[in-house]
């Protein structure tokens, strides 16, 4: 599926379309370049999912927790992730056993040679469009 967001209006109706499909043990990966809207994407699902605080990039503790919602969200960036020592030192594992949770990956590029990442994961691949605030989302599977 592919979805042209034109400003963040459009991103957060697309993040609550997808909290909204959600179960739980899902794992999204996102991939895509610096300022594609990883983060603020994240943000919105959080915010779909009845999570009230601050989402923020997760660069330098590599994982933010978001309690609270219908579903926790696991908000992992994989920037700084090269082997599966440093992916499994993170608990990434044990996050994505976890039913009443969402593990939400960004850079998950970097850890696709790896093979962690669960088969059954929603690929979300973000581009930059026509102009500085679109973007294009290919999300795989349909949602």
């Amino acid at each position: 599926m592919k979805v042209i967001c034109n400003g963040l209006e459009d991103t957060a109706k697309l993040a609550e379309r997808i909290a909204n499909s959600l179960h739980g043990g899902e794992c999204i990966a996102f991939s895509g370049g610096m300022g594609m809207g990883k983060t603020t994407f994240t943000r919105s699902l959080a915010k779909s999912l009845g999570y009230e605080g601050d989402v923020q990039s997760p660069t330098f503790a590599i994982v933010n927790e978001y309690i609270g919602g219908r579903l926790n969200v696991y908000h992992f960036d994989m920037y700084r992730i090269s082997s599966f020592d440093d992916l499994y030192s993170t608990a990434f594992f044990e996050y994505c056993d976890d039913k009443n949770g969402v593990v939400v990956c960004e850079w998950s590029e970097n850890i696709e040679g790896i093979d962690a990442l669960p088969d059954d994961r929603i690929d979300v691949k973000i581009e930059r469009g026509e102009d500085e605030n679109c973007r294009i989302f290919t999300i795989t599977p349909d949602l």
